[in-house]
């Protein structure tokens, strides 16, 4: 695979909301990179020199603005799956333009190929970096019924909005700390026994934890102004998918770089 990349061609243009916003891909960055191994670490900055975990995890929301048909067509269904609610993804299976897991296992091949360039490993594991963020978002594990809540109108403290970018950003920007300062607070929290209980490198097992919290973050039927007691009752959810998604993250790359 070999994707050329020109920054001149950039344009800042409105894409749709697919996952955590900046802060929240920053914060599993920077999670995960507190749980590497030695060798996951050793191979992550031999591919990424001086970029961090946390500065690679936004790089693929950064090129949707690309117009080059890759950007705009080939890579945007590899941020989100769709599973019915009842359904396994064993069961449901890719479309055929491909989500995040067949993106997931094409970018692991291309680490794994002793033949790829480093610009393609680069380009790999940024993406890798940032979709298994996005599986910890939950609505980025959508039920096909209304676009991962992008179709669910909503208000935020009195805004028109969308459930998806309430849970993409502006839970998360409410608390109104920087990524790092969110990422030190949250790591804090994780014990030995959530390392162990979480820790798993089968995203299909991240998927199915992930369907159980979207069908909890979703208001009651009627109700659409939220504010107050919605980030009361989904800021502890909301921080428990960052701290599952940074070391779930950490796991992947573990599994990969043995």
């Amino acid at each position: 695979m070999r994707i050329l990349v020109a920054a001149a061609a950039l344009a800042l243009v409105p894409t749709p909301a697919f996952a955590w916003g900046k802060t929240g891909h920053r914060v599993v960055g920077q999670i995960a990179d507190a749980h590497l191994t030695g060798a996951a670490r050793t191979a992550v900055k031999r591919i990424l020199g001086a970029e961090t975990m946390a500065e690679a995890s936004n790089w693929p929301d950064f090129m949707k603005s690309d117009p080059a048909p890759f950007w705009q067509k080939t890579a945007s269904a590899w941020h989100y799956v769709t599973l019915p609610g009842g359904k396994t993804y064993d069961q449901v299976g890719a479309p055929a333009e491909g989500d995040a897991i067949t993106a997931l296992d094409r970018f692991s091949a291309t680490l794994r190929d002793r033949k790829a360039s480093l610009a393609d490993k680069r380009v790999a594991l940024r993406f890798i970096i940032h979709i298994c963020g996005d599986l910890a978002q939950p609505l980025n594990n959508g039920n096909g019924a209304d676009r991962g809540g992008n179709e669910l109108k909503v208000t935020w403290f009195g805004k028109p909005t969308n459930l998806h970018s309430v849970w993409d950003s502006l839970l998360v920007d409410d608390e109104q700390l920087s990524f790092s300062e969110m990422a030190s607070w949250l790591n804090a929290r994780i014990s030995p026994a959530d390392l162990r209980a979480w820790s798993s490198a089968d995203p299909k097992v991240w998927m199915a934890d992930s369907v159980n919290a979207r069908d909890q973050v979703y208001p009651p039927a009627g109700e659409t102004a939220l504010s107050y007691r919605y980030v009361y009752e989904n800021t502890p959810r909301m921080e428990l998918q960052l701290e599952k998604g940074g070391v779930r993250l950490a796991a992947y790359l573990n599994s990969l770089f043995r």
